[in-house]
């Protein structure tokens, strides 16, 4: 199960590339990820006929309890084949469908695959978080595929509108998800099903998940977004609308319906929101002339039955569930791939401008006759046994059933409706040019309909398949068939089929009552309306709270720190007795230095006094780092706070030379109380958090880790390579994103565009007996040159750099690593940039920044995939005892190419960050200097 969803994930990241090649044919080969699904869940048949199971079990993140686990069961094997079979399907059809100048067409690949890969694991998913991720995961796509044409603004309301609903909805389920979890002491659904939790809070979890549901399946109150949402391609409403997103919320109502059922909102919920949207989303159905709109209400009304006959919580009713769900996917699927179809021939989708289709294209009539009938409840289809089933699950229930009457009936007049406006003779309307469908886009319906009339038939063997669900209900047995005898679920149907007829043969008479008689689904008014509220009150709250001034925001999240965690800790006082104030005289001494220097820098005026005074803090800590005996981490606070000085001179050349024009004289002493105050607040903090330790921390066995399973001496390194990789891995993610970032909000132009090119006066250059120290340097102003600078950065450039390479390379057991050598190699190159300029930098380092920072992390997270096929652990180290003549016996720890990883990673993000506040700002001083200077040249043409 793992590989198919490692399968959708390549066929994704694939897909841009093969439409490229091939373009919309790309999509056959992408269709063979989720055909792969379908034809593994079809191998698994047997293993799932009795009541078996299929389990695949990944450790992951067992603090949390979140592993990679996965089941399936007879109802998610139903689930597999119609994600995998009607995705395999879909795709199949969009290689006809979509045109080769689609606009951003690898990417709408792409995102389908995902979608159906993010759909095949929320099914699988046995762990209620893993299944939420995935949920999630479904919505994101659903929300990028319904927007696929972002330049419509139906598109992006409907795509942000659809994300809004659903996501709210998967939060709230969370919450739920949580607290059953915390109740049964597993997320494990397999588990908490063996031993069922109780209590009050169960019933609150219930209604959480209920809220998740019915949100992802458009049921009452939440179907707006469900309409709106055709505004996306054709394709992606037959998949996800039709088979697959909209199906989730189902289908967790199916799946935790033998533990919640018997909560007390469960079928109260379920059954009244459900019962509803059958009837209103039928009737709105009746009034739209837009075929997908019709098909679209159509979907609410079904999915509201679909909801109801799910969360019954009994054994006829799970299986009439099962029954409906199957029936549901094959033909409003097909039915919307033929919308699709004929949009795509006849160039329009209202049923007033289409007239005597039936006879110009025969096929996809039948294809449409077959779905619809289906739809209807007509035999010998799949449809009739699954709305058979129904009725006969609400028998008991008078209320429900005439509900359920009432809605079927209206079902099977939008089903007539549908086929007389797409194919049926219209007198008075003229006949639209239309052309011949492709094969691709008559197939997959065509096989998805055929399925419907094959499983009407089979209905009995297809039953047999879905009864292991159905036994972990109670009630009475009653089979799927397509003749079950005179019964009264059989005279219902017939009732259901003739009355449907009358509505639809009534359809003029009846005309005035569906245009004065609206259904409450019929708009997005409730939306938009909450919407604009939303807005507004964002909005005012703006524009009080928020000034626009960074030391009023600064100052009040300081104020809170100290009243209410400093207020608390005073209350309560949880530091230790009696507490040992300092171990070395030398400790208080440097410490009232930096807190000396960290009150001066609160109250500096200028920005350059500030940052000195904010280095001495910085340089004060490594010195702590030295009286504590640890060098490897005084030597990074020294380097880190050398590149930290340099960065803010390269910033505040672009700055004013003060804080504030006006006087800060009033506002000195609140600056300063608040800065102690913060302090105390601080050091209160940590000597709370450590007192409060009652357990010997994981620390403790580092060093011996260290050296029997790391080989390394140096602690510090062997934690950031090896004990706690995973975390060096997030923080090198997080500096690739950071100089992203900086590259992004610096540079108003192309980031890669050309290189700057060494172009200096021509008299610097070719000056006899010049001698020229660094290239770079004839291109600066006499004014910005150092001819001392000049030649001490000639002499030590490469010794510094050949120092970085030693302290990587010898990091693993002596003060140093990656990331120290990183930042020396940085100081060098910042050495250069100074001296020379930004040309004397680009001939230090003349590759890109970006492809730096890609290797970099490229090579971090490589070492780790090499690791796990080699050793099965991802990110393992590995020692490798190496001989070689004339310098002996010696070993290589693997680690030392994550260590190289992270030596790139921070040599690119100082050659970013060199470019950005560095080169960037001085070619926007040089180009404001010349402009400047120009201005200045045309006033005094002007006086003269």
């Amino acid at each position: 199960m793992f590989v198919l969803l490692i399968l959708h994930l390549v066929a994704a990241l694939l897909a841009p590339l093969l439409v490229r090649w091939w373009g919309p044919r790309a999509c056959y080969p992408l269709a063979l990820a989720p055909a792969a699904a379908f034809a593994w869940a079809l191998a698994r048949t047997p293993a799932v006929r009795d009541g078996g199971t299929v389990v695949e079990y990944h450790p992951w993140i067992r603090q949390l309890q979140l592993d990679l686990a996965l089941r399936m069961t007879t109802l998610s094997w139903l689930m597999t084949l119609l994600v995998g079979g009607v995705g395999a399907l879909v795709l199949v059809y969009c290689a006809g469908y979509l045109a080769p100048d689609e606009p951003e067409l690898g990417r709408f690949a792409g995102v389908l695959v995902a979608f159906a890969g993010a759909m095949l694991g929320l099914v699988l998913a046995d762990n209620l978080l893993l299944l939420y991720v995935c949920w999630e995961l479904t919505t994101v796509f659903s929300y990028l595929l319904i927007g696929h044409h972002p330049e419509r603004r139906a598109s992006r309301w409907a795509a942000a509108q659809a994300l809004t609903v659903t996501t709210l909805g998967g939060l709230a389920m969370l919450v739920g998800f949580v607290m059953i979890g915390q109740l049964a002491g597993t997320y494990r659904w397999s588990e908490i099903v063996a031993v069922p939790p109780g209590g009050g809070h169960l019933t609150v979890a219930a209604l959480l998940v209920l809220v998740g549901a019915l949100t992802k399946s458009a049921v009452l109150p939440f179907t707006a977004w469900l309409p709106a949402a055709m505004a996306a391609p054709t394709p992606v409403s037959a998949y996800l609308h039709a088979a697959a997103m909209v199906k989730a919320g189902v289908y967790l109502v199916g799946l935790l319906a033998p533990v919640l059922a018997h909560t007390p909102p469960w079928r109260p919920v379920t059954t009244v929101a459900g019962l509803a949207t059958l009837v209103v989303g039928a009737w709105a159905a009746l009034r739209q002339t837009d075929l997908k709109l019709l098909l679209a209400f159509g979907t609410l009304s079904q999915l509201g039955l679909l909801m109801a006959v799910t969360g019954a919580g009994t054994r006829e009713a799970a299986l009439a569930a099962l029954a409906l769900l199957l029936a549901h996917a094959l033909f409003k699927a097909a039915l919307f791939l033929v919308v699709g179809a004929l949009d795509h021939v006849a160039g329009t989708r209202d049923l007033r401008e289409l007239t005597g289709l039936r006879r110009r294209l025969p096929l996809l009539w039948l294809v449409a006759l077959l779905a619809a009938a289906s739809m209807a409840g007509a035999p010998p289809l799949v449809g009739f046994v699954a709305k058979e089933a129904v009725l006969y699950a609400f028998l008991h229930d008078p209320l429900a059933l005439g509900v359920v009457v009432v809605g079927s009936a209206l079902t099977v007049a939008y089903s007539a409706r549908f086929l007389w406006g797409a194919f049926g003779a219209k007198p008075g309307v003229d006949p639209v040019p239309v052309g011949r469908p492709a094969g691709a886009l008559v197939l997959p319906p065509a096989l998805l309909a055929l399925t419907g009339l094959l499983l009407g038939p089979l209905a009995g063997p297809v039953g047999a398949l879905f009864t292991p669900y159905a036994a972990t209900f109670s009630g009475s047995d009653h089979p799927l068939a397509l003749w079950s005898g005179p019964q009264p679920a059989l005279w219902l149907s017939l009732l259901v089929l003739a009355a449907g007829g009358l509505i639809f043969l009534l359809r003029g008479p009846l005309a005035p009552v569906l245009a004065r008689v609206r259904a409450p689904i019929a708009g997005s008014e409730f939306y938009e309306r909450a919407t604009h509220v939303f807005d507004r009150v964002a909005i005012e709250l703006t524009s009080r709270i928020q000034r626009g001034s960074l030391p009023q925001y600064l100052g009040t999240i300081l104020v809170v720190l100290v009243v209410l965690p400093g207020g608390a800790m005073l209350l309560v006082r949880p530091w230790p007795v009696p507490t040992r104030i300092w171990d070395s005289p030398v400790q208080p001494l440097v410490g009232l230095i930096v807190s000396v220097a960290a009150v001066l820098a609160v109250v500096a005026r200028t920005r350059l006094t500030a940052m000195l005074l904010v280095g001495v803090t910085g340089y004060g800590t490594a010195m702590i780092f030295v009286v504590h005996g640890a060098p490897d981490l005084a030597l990074t606070q020294i380097l880190v706070e050398t590149a930290t000085i340099t960065l803010f001179v390269l910033a505040l050349r672009r700055l004013p030379p003060r804080f504030s024009v006006r006087p800060l004289r009033r506002s000195r002493w609140v600056r300063r109380g608040i800065g102690v105050a913060v302090g105390v607040v601080l050091a209160g903090l940590a000597v709370a958090a450590a007192g409060s330790r009652r357990l010997p921390p994981v620390s403790v066995d580092f060093p011996r880790l260290a050296v029997e399973e790391a080989y390394g001496n140096n602690v510090v390194n062997v934690i950031l390579v090896d004990i706690r990789v995973w975390d060096t891995v997030g923080e090198i993610s997080v500096l690739v994103v950071a100089a992203t970032g900086v590259a992004s909000l610096i540079f108003e132009r192309s980031r890669t565009g050309p290189r700057p090119r060494r172009r200096g006066p021509s008299a610097a250059r070719n000056r006899p007996g010049q001698r020229v120290w660094l290239r770079g340097g004839p291109t600066l102003h006499e004014r910005r040159r150092s001819l001392v600078f000049e030649v001490v950065t000639r002499l030590i450039f490469h010794s510094v750099v050949l120092f970085s390479l030693f302290l990587l390379f010898s990091g693993h057991n002596a003060p140093g690593g990656g990331f120290v050598g990183g930042l020396v190699a940085a100081l060098a190159l910042t050495l250069r940039y100074l001296a020379g300029g930004r040309y004397e930098l680009e001939d230090a380092a003349p590759v890109g920044a970006g492809s730096v920072l890609g290797v970099g992390l490229g090579t971090a997270v490589g070492s780790g995939v090499v690791a796990l096929l080699t050793t099965g652990n991802l990110l393992e180290s590995s020692r490798i005892n190496l001989s070689v003549p004339g310098l002996g016996d010696f070993y290589l720890v693997t680690s030392l190419f994550f260590d190289i990883g992270v030596y790139l990673v921070v040599i690119g993000l100082a050659l970013d960050v060199l470019r950005t506040l560095g080169a960037e700002v001085d070619r926007q001083i040089q180009t404001g200097g010349q402009a400047a200077r120009g201005l200045a040249a045309d006033r005094q043409g002007g006086q003269r």
